[in-house]
């Protein structure tokens, strides 16, 4: 496996929900949220008192690709 794809991020990313909302830590190494819309995980972060979470969605499901 390349070297992108080990990265802490990418191990986070995997281990994601998909087809969903997820926070992401500032360093995006850890899932810290998740939800169906973006207004949950953005309330959750809000009641944590987090600011300076990532906030992305995932895909229904993940493709290997080649470049």
């Amino acid at each position: 496996m390349s070297a992108i794809l080990n990265t802490p991020r990418s191990e986070a990313l995997r281990g994601a929900p998909l087809d969903s909302w997820i926070a992401l830590t500032e360093d995006e190494t850890r899932v810290i949220a998740a939800g169906a819309t973006y207004e949950e995980v953005a309330k959750q972060l809000d009641d944590a008192g987090d600011k300076d979470s990532v906030i992305l969605k995932t895909p229904k499901s993940w493709l290997p690709f080649a470049v």
